[in-house]
């Protein structure tokens, strides 16, 4: 489990927005409703929860500060 600073990787946050699985799953309108997270895989989300409470990363700590 990461605690602290979380270091960008762009190249996954590309890869993650274009990859072909998330352009099917958007298109077919095969997702779950927000929050729904516990009900489709329960494990995960119980790991996603903690993670982005003991983490942060720079991008969103220098949103908050210009906000």
């Amino acid at each position: 489990m990461k605690f602290g600073f979380r270091k960008p990787s762009f190249s996954k946050m590309l890869a993650a927005r274009t990859s072909p699985k998330r352009i099917i799953k958007n298109d077919l309108g095969l997702r779950a409703p927000r929050g729904w997270g516990w009900l489709t895989n329960p494990k995960k989300a119980a790991y996603n929860r903690v993670y982005n409470r003991t983490s942060f990363s720079l991008l969103g700590l220098i949103k908050k500060l210009f906000k």
